[in-house]
C-alpha cells in the first residue's frame, strides 16, 4: 500500500497566521458492520458471499503461519489441565455432600462450584504458563528484538491519536509533551503526526484544553520540536471512544499506514513508537500490536498495590495469555498499533439490534475489534517484551468501580456477539471470558448464599465435624493454592531474574506480597458485591452514566464513602446478625465475606490517602521498578503535570479572555465563514443579548462558540461596546 504524504502549511505559534489548525481532510469509508446475531445464527443464516472479510481471511488460510500449529497444541494443554483440575475438585466436593444427587441446592452448589473453580483454574495455569516464558522465553512470539534492522520508509506515516472527553487536561498534556519530546529525541518525528480528539462537552474544560494544546505546541517549538499536534472538537458525539476514533479514520485515515491510539493518561516513548512501526513493517500479516502497559504514577495506598500487582503478578498472566493466544491476541483498547487501511474496512462497528441494555451502540470496542481484524486473516498480537508504554490505575477503589461499571456493561453486551460468523475460536472465547469476569461476581455470592444454606439445614451443625473430613481440608487447600498460585510464581520469577532490587530488595519484595494479597483478599468481596449489581444493573437496563473514572489522585471522603457503602454495610450486618440467631456455626462461612464489606468504609478511605502511600513508598514498600529508576518520558511527564497544573484556569468559556480564546479557536479549527446571510444575523443578534449577560448562554452554546471564532470576536466586540465585524 503507497501513502501519499499530506503537508500542511506551518502555523506561526504567535498566531499571525491564519493557517487550519487541522491537516486538509482526505475522506475515507469505514462502513460498520452488520450483525447477525445469536437467533439468527441458530436458524441458520450466514453472512453474505461478498462480506468484505472472506477474501482476506481466504489468503490468510490459505497459506497458515508457522505459529498456528503451535497455538493448537497449546491451547489443548490449557484446557486439559483446567478440566483435569477442575474435574478432579468438583468430585471432591460431591463426594462431600451429606447426600449427594438427592438435594437440588446441593446439585447446584456443585455445579457452580465447578464452574468457578474452572475460571480460577484456568486464570492459574495461564500464569504458570506466564512463568514459564518468563524463564524459558518463547520462540513463536512476536518480540521487540524482531524490529531490529528495519528501516521505516517515508511513506509509512503514523498518526498517534489521543482520544479524550471531560479528562483531567493535566494529565493529558504532561503525558502528551513528554511522548512528543521523545519522539522528537528519537529522530524519527517526521514520520508521526499527534491528534488530539475531543468529544469533551463541558464548556470550562473545552476552554482549558484549548489553552493547554496551545501551550505545549509553543514549548514543544521553544524546544526545537517540528512535530505536528492537532487539536480536533467533535460537535456530534455519536458513539463515544469508538465513534471519535472512526471520525478520525473517515476524515484523515487515508493519509497514514498506522496509528498508534492512546489513553488520556497514556504515556509511551518515542523508541516504543518508532519499535511498533518497524514491527508493522516488518510483518505486513499484522494488523494489531498492542503492548503491555505498566501501570504507574499514582501514590495512594490502593493504585501503588494495583501497580505493585501489575509489574508482580500481573506479567504473568499477560505472558502467560501471550503463550496460547500467540497472533489471535487481545486489543485493550489503547498503547496499540493499528494498521489503518484493514481497520477501515473491516472493523467498523454496527449497532447491536434490539432493545435494551445490551442492544444499541457497542460500548466495549477493543475486544471487538480485535475479533474483527483477525477474522479478515490479519493477525493481533500482544508485544510482551516491549518496554517504555505507561497508563495510570484508577487512584481508589470508588474510581475503580466507577470504571468496571462501564466495563461489565460492554463485556455483557460483547457476549451477543460470540455466535458471530467468521471469528476465530479464540476471540469467541475472548468474548465470553470478558463477561465472564464480571458474571462470576453473582455466581461467587450465590455460591456462598448456596453453602450457607446447606450449612443451616444440615444434621450436623458443629463446626469441628465439617473441619475434620479430610476431602474438605484438601479442597480448601486445593483451592487456596490456586488463588496464591501466580503470587508465588510472580515472586519467584522476581527473584530467579534477579530483578529484586528494582522492587526494593528482597524482604520488602516478599513483605510487599504479602500485603498487596491481603489488600487483594479484603477488596474482593467489595468488587463481588459491586459487581454483582452492575451486572444485574447491565441485564435489566438500569440507567448507566458512562463517565471516564478521574485521572487525578484525591482522597476519598468519609461522607462519600459512607454513601457508596453504607447501605451495603448495613444489609450485611443485618444479614449476619439474623444468620447468627437461627445457626451461629454458618456465620463462619459468611464472615470471609461478611467482614470486608462491613468494614469497606474505613477501609476505602484508608486505601485512598495519598499521604500513606508515600509513607509505605518511603519505607519500600511496593515498590515498583519505574520508583527506583525512573524512565525520562516518565520524569518529563511528572514534571510536566506539575507546571500545568500550575497554570492559570479558564474559569468559563465566554467569561473569560475571548480575543484569547478566539485566537486558539482559530488555530485549532481554522477560519470558519459563519458571518454570511440570514443565519450572521442571528449569531450577530445573539451575541448582543449575550453581551448584557453571558450567563445566559447554555453549555451546548458555549461549546458551539468555541469551535466557531467569528462568534467569539463577534462576542468580544458586543462586550466591549465595539462595532461587530462581518
Amino acid at each position: 500500500m503507497t501513502m501519499t504524504p499530506t503537508r500542511t502549511p506551518s502555523t506561526t505559534l504567535s498566531g499571525a497566521t491564519a493557517a487550519p489548525g487541522m491537516p486538509p481532510i482526505h475522506r475515507g469509508s469505514m462502513k460498520p458492520q452488520p450483525w447477525l446475531g445469536v437467533t439468527r445464527r441458530l436458524r441458520g443464516e450466514t453472512a453474505p458471499a461478498d462480506a468484505p472479510w472472506r477474501e482476506s481471511a481466504a489468503r490468510s488460510a490459505a497459506a497458515p503461519a508457522a505459529w498456528e500449529a503451535a497455538a493448537k497444541t497449546r491451547r489443548r494443554w490449557l484446557l486439559f489441565w483446567v478440566l483435569s483440575a477442575t474435574l478432579l475438585s468438583a468430585g471432591l466436593l460431591w463426594s462431600i455432600q451429606p447426600s449427594a444427587g438427592s438435594n437440588l441446592v446441593e446439585l447446584a452448589q456443585v455445579a457452580l462450584f465447578t464452574l468457578l473453580f474452572a475460571w480460577v483454574a484456568a486464570g492459574a495455569i495461564t500464569a504458570v504458563m506466564g512463568f514459564w516464558v518468563t524463564l524459558k522465553g518463547d520462540r513463536h512470539t512476536l518480540s521487540a528484538k524482531d524490529a531490529e534492522g528495519v528501516t521505516l520508509p517515508a511513506e509509512a506515516r503514523t498518526a498517534v491519536i489521543m482520544p479524550i472527553c471531560n479528562e483531567d487536561v493535566t494529565t493529558v498534556f504532561a503525558g502528551l509533551r513528554a511522548t512528543c519530546e521523545s519522539l522528537t529525541a528519537s529522530g524519527a518525528q517526521r514520520l508521526f503526526d499527534v491528534f488530539v480528539l475531543s468529544d469533551t462537552n463541558r464548556p470550562e474544560v473545552r476552554a482549558a484544553e484549548l489553552r493547554a494544546w496551545q501551550t505545549m505546541r509553543e514549548q514543544l517549538a521553544a524546544g526545537g520540536s517540528e512535530i505536528r499536534v492537532y487539536y480536533r472538537w467533535r460537535q456530534l458525539r455519536t458513539r463515544r471512544k469508538a465513534g471519535n476514533v472512526a471520525d478520525f479514520c473517515r476524515r484523515w485515515g487515508r493519509d497514514y499506514r498506522y496509528m498508534v491510539v492512546m489513553d488520556a493518561d497514556s504515556v509511551m516513548s518515542g523508541d516504543t513508537l518508532v519499535t511498533l512501526a518497524r514491527l508493522m513493517e516488518k510483518n505486513p500479516r499484522a494488523g494489531i500490536l498492542q503492548t503491555a502497559p505498566r501501570a504507574c504514577g499514582h501514590a495512594t495506598l490502593h493504585a501503588r498495590a494495583q501497580q505493585f500487582a501489575s509489574r508482580v503478578t500481573g506479567r504473568l498472566f499477560t505472558l502467560g495469555m501471550q503463550f496460547w493466544q500467540l497472533g489471535e491476541a487481545h486489543y485493550w483498547g489503547h498503547n496499540a498499533i493499528i494498521r489503518v487501511e484493514p481497520f477501515m474496512k473491516h472493523c467498523g462497528l454496527g449497532t447491536l439490534p434490539g432493545t435494551g441494555a445490551l442492544a444499541g451502540e457497542i460500548l466495549s470496542h477493543d475486544f471487538v475489534e480485535a475479533a474483527l481484524m483477525r477474522r479478515a486473516g490479519y493477525e493481533v498480537w500482544l508485544v510482551g517484551d516491549l518496554e517504555g508504554s505507561y497508563e495510570q490505575q484508577p487512584p481508589h477503589l470508588l474510581a475503580e468501580l466507577q470504571r468496571d461499571r462501564r466495563w461489565c456493561q460492554g463485556n455483557l453486551q460483547n457476549a451477543r456477539l460470540i455466535a458471530e460468523p467468521g471469528l476465530k475460536g479464540v476471540h469467541r472465547a475472548m468474548l465470553a471470558t470478558g463477561a465472564m469476569s464480571y458474571v462470576s461476581a453473582p455466581l461467587w455470592l450465590a455460591y456462598v448464599v448456596l453453602g450457607a444454606g446447606i450449612w443451616m439445614h444440615s444434621n450436623d451443625d458443629t463446626v469441628p465435624t465439617l473441619l475434620t473430613h479430610r476431602s474438605v481440608i484438601t479442597l480448601w487447600i486445593t483451592t487456596g493454592l490456586m488463588l496464591a498460585l501466580p503470587r508465588v510464581l510472580g515472586v519467584w520469577a522476581v527473584l530467579r531474574r534477579g530483578e529484586q532490587a528494582a522492587f526494593g530488595g528482597t524482604v520488602q519484595l516478599i513483605a510487599s506480597s504479602v500485603l498487596e494479597a491481603l489488600m487483594s483478599a479484603l477488596q474482593a468481596p467489595i468488587r463481588m458485591a459491586a459487581h454483582s449489581l452492575f451486572v444485574i444493573g447491565g441485564l435489566t437496563g438500569w440507567t448507566l452514566e458512562w463517565k471516564s473514572p478521574p485521572r487525578e489522585a484525591s482522597d476519598v471522603s468519609w461522607t462519600e464513602a459512607l454513601r457508596r457503602f453504607g447501605p451495603l454495610t448495613a444489609v450485611v450486618a443485618v444479614a449476619l446478625v439474623a444468620v447468627s440467631s437461627v445457626s451461629p456455626a454458618t456465620t463462619l462461612w459468611l464472615l470471609p465475606m461478611g467482614l470486608p464489606l462491613l468494614f469497606s468504609v474505613p477501609f476505602t478511605v484508608l486505601s485512598s490517602q495519598g499521604a500513606l502511600g508515600q509513607r509505605l513508598r518511603d519505607a519500600g514498600w511496593l515498590t515498583i521498578p519505574e520508583e527506583v529508576r525512573s524512565p525520562a518520558v516518565l520524569r518529563q511527564a511528572w514534571h510536566y503535570a506539575q507546571l500545568y497544573a500550575n497554570l492559570p484556569a479558564l474559569a468559563t468559556a465566554l467569561l473569560s479572555d475571548l480575543p484569547r480564546l478566539a485566537a486558539l479557536a482559530m488555530k485549532a479549527v481554522g477560519p470558519r465563514h459563519t458571518g454570511q446571510g440570514l443565519r450572521g444575523e442571528a449569531r450577530r443578534q445573539r451575541m448582543l443579548q449575550l453581551s448584557r449577560n453571558a450567563q445566559d448562554a447554555a453549555a451546548a452554546e458555549q461549546l458551539h462558540f468555541l469551535n466557531e471564532p467569528h462568534s467569539l470576536r463577534l462576542l468580544h466586540a458586543a462586550t466591549a461596546g465595539q462595532a461587530m465585524p462581518r
